[in-house]
Formats: C-alpha cells, structure tokens, sequence
C-alpha cells in the first residue's frame, strides 16, 4: 500500500507526542476508524514477524497444526525430514482449503475436492486422473502448495512474516529474547504446549487488549479481588502495594515491552516461588524446583527465573505472561471494533503431577475464562469501544504516565510501555524511521 501525502499526515497526527510536557496523547479514532484498520492490515501485519505456534505442538515429523494469522488459513507443520515450514491452507489447483483439522499427524496432505495430493513440504505427489496433465506437470512448481515468505523460530517460539525481505526473527525479536529465555530455560527437558486452549472474541479494538497485557496501572481497580484474595488466603508480602509504584518496565527494541517485578507480588508460582496455600509438602518440592535450576543455570538467573513476574508485548500482537503461569496470549483482529484471543498454557516438559497440577489451578484462577482476570480485562475492554463510540469527535486517549521520569526509573504503574507500543505503530504505519527516545 503506497500512502497518499493526506493519508501520512492523518497517521502522524493521531499519536502525538509533547516532550517539553511531558504528554502523550493517541487519538480514539485509531480503536474506531475501519479505514484505519484496513491500513494496519497491510502497512503493520504484513510487515513484521507474527507467532504462529511453538516447537512442541509439532514435535514429530509428520505434525501439524492449523492456525489463522492476519486473515490467512496457514497450516504449520514438521515435515517428514523434520523441517518447520508454514504453508497456506489452499490447494494450487482451485484454491480449497487442504486442511480441516485442528492438529493431528499427516504422511500426506489431500485435497477433498479433486483429491490432489501433497507430500508434508507442501510439494505435489499425485494426482488422479493424470494422464490429462500437461507433459512435466510434476515439476511445475506452481502446482506445489505455497509457502509463507519467511518462517523462523527462537528458543521454540515459532514466527512467520510474509514479507520476505523482512529482517532476521533475531534482530526483530531484540532484547525480547532475553525475557523468552527465562522462560525457556524453566524446562530441564524443554517446553511444551498443554493441551486445549482458550479461544474467545472480545468486542473491542485489538490495540486495547495489547495495552493491557502489560498495564500494572489497572490491576488494583479491574483486579481488587484477585488481590484482595491472594492477600488473605497467602498474607501480605511487605514489598508489594498495588497502590503504589513497584516493579519495572523496560523497553526492548521495535515495539516491544515487559513490565516485571522481583519477589514482590502474593501469588505463588509452580517454577519456584512457593505460598502458604500449597501447604508444606509442597514446599518441599519447590525448594528442590529451585535448586535444580540454581545447579543448571546458575544463582543469579535463578533467581529472575523462580521469582519475578513478568508480563512481556511482543510487537504487534503477541503478549506472554509469566506471572502465577504461563500463558502464550495471540491477538487476532477481525474487524476494527472486535478481535479473537487465543491463549495457551506453557509447562516445563516431564514436571511432575503434583507441580503440573498446582500450575494448571493457578493459572485457571487468575488467567482461565472464567478466572479472577480475564471476565474483568473483557469487560472494561468492551466498556472501552462502547465509551469511544459514543464520543463522535474521537477525543484522545491520554499516555502520559511517567514521562516526566528518568526511563531508569518507570514502573509497572507507569505507561512507558504502552508508548512504545504506539511509536512502533505509527513509525510502520506511515513507513518513517524509528526515533529511540527515553519512555
């Protein structure tokens, strides 16, 4: 999409930015405009890395699973030679979709329609009737089912862009790496994927829900309750008052944020930080968790591993919590006043029953669908659009928390986050270079 000289200056005037001020002010038609939506589409979407599912969902040659990533049917599969590859869910003859499952294990992928056939790198490997077919049909490879432009992964995370000229997951994901590492480094054999996911529509813009992943600022008004719970089921923890600035936020590079705190939150976490409500024996095999982790990885990280909290964006639309669980958060937009959420928990691989359990019940009480969190984040999401519908001139949302302090010294009640998340936006959506400024 070439933007007109008009179109430019509307994208740059709907995030503006006073330093001498100390403001920061986005306007509400960003969350309301389709047109606006339709830009993003392909000026945001089509031009950076986008997850698409982790390593161990395809762990065997042969896996696959069947995902939607910016509109698209994709199908991600590990192909017989142990190759990720991303393919589109569309056969090359007339343009069915291929796939119908949600995962399963394929030596070949067909066609219903025609019944062609494709071998698991998406390459044609028979077709009926094919006496008909033009002489070397079988090397044609417009006939082979079609790849994403771009296909790549870090530490089991698994990225596709479609633009191929896009930059390395590498240098895309920056210093967002460090913080997927903790994560990766909880399993002594790895990652996995628990099975079933939570799929829901939310009736707002998508843009609202990033802002939230990481909004500490929200938490002791949305999440009373939780908090309230927490405290008196575990007791108080001295360091931690939602009321007041605790935590930190740190910037990571092209959009990305985390907001995380150490030690300080009163919930308890499976990798290793354990609470009162587990009882004693519990205990025990958490101090062992610990342990085997300080041994394999050293004290210091250690320590950020089993004890902090941390709620990481990854530009545009993936948040992952590491909080009382682990969940991998993708945002689908569908529409500029509605997206669709998928949510998957992460667990060390071969953790024991006791632990997988305490960590299962701990993340359906804050981050399940019928939990203490997500109805409450839903809601007042909901009451966003409905509030900035009704407000025909747009008006502006404000940003502006912590601006005027030292980048070192932002929290997780801050919103330095939330405006790196609408830099990067409007930097992609009117094609001008990235500024680094402080938060």
């Amino acid at each position: 999409m070439a933007l007109s000289a008009a179109d430019r200056r509307l994208i740059d005037s709907l995030v503006v930015e006073d330093r001498s001020r100390g403001t920061f002010r986005v306007s509400r038609r960003v969350f309301a405009d389709p047109d606006i939506f339709a830009m993003e589409r392909e000026l945001v979407y089509d031009r950076v890395w986008l997850y698409i599912g982790h390593a161990s969902e395809i762990a065997q040659p042969g896996t696959f699973v069947t995902r939607r990533v910016n509109g698209r049917a994709l199908i991600l599969v590990r192909d017989r030679r142990g190759t990720v590859r991303a393919l589109y869910n569309s056969c090359p003859h007339r343009g069915a979709v291929i796939c119908k499952e949600h995962a399963g294990t394929a030596r070949v992928f067909r066609c219903s329609y025609h019944g062609w056939v494709f071998d698991t790198a998406g390459k044609l490997a028979d077709i009926p009737v094919s006496d008909a077919m033009f002489p070397g049909y079988e090397s044609d490879p417009l006939l082979n089912m079609r790849e994403v432009a771009r296909c790549e992964e870090y530490r089991g995370f698994i990225f596709v862009s479609f633009d191929p000229n896009v930059a390395s997951l590498d240098d895309y994901l920056a210093k967002s790496k460090t913080f997927l590492s903790y994560i990766a480094d909880q399993g002594e054999d790895g990652m996995e994927v628990v099975d079933g996911a939570e799929e829901y529509c939310i009736e707002a813009n998508w843009k609202f829900m990033q802002e939230n992943s990481v909004d500490g600022y929200h938490a002791m008004a949305t999440h009373s309750t939780y908090i309230e719970y927490s405290i008196a089921r575990d007791g108080p923890k001295p360091n931690f008052n939602p009321a007041q600035n605790y935590g930190r936020v740190e910037q990571l590079g092209n959009g990305h944020s985390v907001s995380w705190s150490v030690g300080s939150t009163p919930w308890g976490r499976p990798y290793a930080r354990w609470t009162p409500a587990w009882g004693e024996e519990a205990r025990l095999e958490i101090e062992e968790i610990e342990r085997r982790i300080v041994v394999r990885v050293g004290s210091e990280r250690a320590r950020i591993i089993c004890h902090s909290d941390r709620n990481m964006t990854i530009f545009p639309n993936l948040a992952v919590h590491d909080i009382m669980g682990i969940t991998i958060r993708n945002l689908m937009p569908t529409t500029h006043r509605a997206h669709d959420i998928v949510s998957r928990a992460l667990a060390p691989v071969n953790e024991s029953d006791s632990s997988r359990l305490r960590r299962m019940r701990n993340y359906v009480e804050f981050l399940g669908p019928a939990g203490l969190a997500t109805p409450d984040d839903v809601e007042m999401l909901e009451m966003c659009q409905q509030g900035i519908e009704n407000n025909l001139d747009y008006s502006w949302n404000d940003v502006s928390r912590g601006m005027c302090k030292d980048p070192d010294q932002q929290t997780k009640l801050d919103e330095a986050q939330m405006r790196t998340f609408w830099r990067r936006w409007k930097q992609l959506m009117t094609g001008s270079e990235l500024e680094v400024v402080g938060a």
